[in-house]
C-alpha cells in the first residue's frame, strides 16, 4: 500500500474517531444516553457468574495503572536497548503519554459521576471518558502497529491482530461488568483514543517515508 493511501486513511480513521468521541460527548452532556448505558449495563451485568467475575476481574487488573506503566517500561527497554528502534521508541511514548493526558484532561472537563447500581468493584476519580478503556486501546493498540511492522506473514498479522482486539474490548467489557464505568465511558476512552493513536502512526509513517528516501537519495 501506497504512502499516500495509508496517510488517507490514517487521516479518515483519526478524523471519525474524533467525531464519534465529540457525539459522544455531546450526549453525555445533555444526558440523552441514559437508556444506551442502562440497557447495556443490565445486560452484562445480568450475566453475572463466579468464573466470569474471575476473568473481568483479571481484563481490568491487566489495564490498571501499574501492570500498564509494567508493560510500558518493558515495551521501552526493548525498543531501546534490544531493537534498537529509536523512531519507534519515539511513536510509542508519544501515543502512551498523550492518551494518558487525554483522558485525565477530559475527566476533569466532563466530571462525570461513576455510575452507582452493582459494584463489584471499587475505583474513584470521575468517569468520562474510561481510563482502562483509553490506555487499553494506546498501550495494546501502538504494540500492535508497532509488532505488526516486523511480522512477514499476512496469518500472522491477522491473528496478532486479533489478539490484541480482544484483550481491548475485554478490558473495556470488564469495566461494565464490575459496575464502574457507562458503556458510553468505554467507547468514549476508545475513541479518543483511536484518535490520537492513528495521528501519531500517520505522523510516523511520513518521518519514516521522508527518512528512506533521504537515506537512499544519491549525496551531491
Amino acid at each position: 500500500m501506497k504512502l499516500k493511501t495509508q496517510l488517507l486513511i490514517a487521516l479518515i480513521i483519526s478524523l471519525f474517531s474524533l467525531l464519534a468521541f465529540s457525539v459522544m460527548a455531546l450526549l453525555v452532556r445533555r444526558n440523552t444516553i441514559v437508556s444506551f448505558d442502562s440497557n447495556i449495563i443490565s445486560y452484562v451485568q445480568g450475566l453475572e457468574a463466579p468464573w466470569l467475575t474471575t476473568i473481568m476481574r483479571f481484563f481490568t487488573f491487566i489495564g490498571d495503572t501499574i501492570p500498564v506503566i509494567l508493560l510500558s517500561l518493558v515495551s521501552l527497554f526493548l525498543l531501546y536497548k534490544v531493537l534498537n528502534h529509536r523512531a519507534e521508541l519515539i511513536l510509542f511514548i508519544a501515543v502512551i503519554g498523550g492518551a494518558n493526558i487525554l483522558f485525565l484532561t477530559l475527566k476533569m472537563f466532563f466530571q462525570r459521576a461513576r455510575p452507582d447500581l452493582h459494584r463489584l468493584a471499587e475505583a474513584t476519580n470521575y468517569s468520562f471518558p474510561s481510563g482502562h478503556a483509553t490506555m487499553a486501546f494506546a498501550l495494546y493498540g501502538v504494540l500492535t502497529f508497532l509488532l505488526w511492522r516486523h511480522i512477514n506473514t499476512s496469518f500472522k498479522r491477522t491473528i496478532h491482530i486479533i489478539v490484541s482486539s480482544i484483550v481491548i474490548l475485554s478490558i473495556g467489557i470488564s469495566r461494565i461488568y464490575l459496575g464502574v464505568h457507562y458503556p458510553s465511558d468505554i467507547l468514549a476512552g476508545y475513541f479518543i483514543s483511536a484518535f490520537w493513536l492513528t495521528l501519531a502512526i500517520g505522523f510516523f509513517q511520513r518521518y519514516m517515508d521522508k527518512r528512506k528516501r533521504k537515506v537512499s537519495s544519491p549525496s551531491g
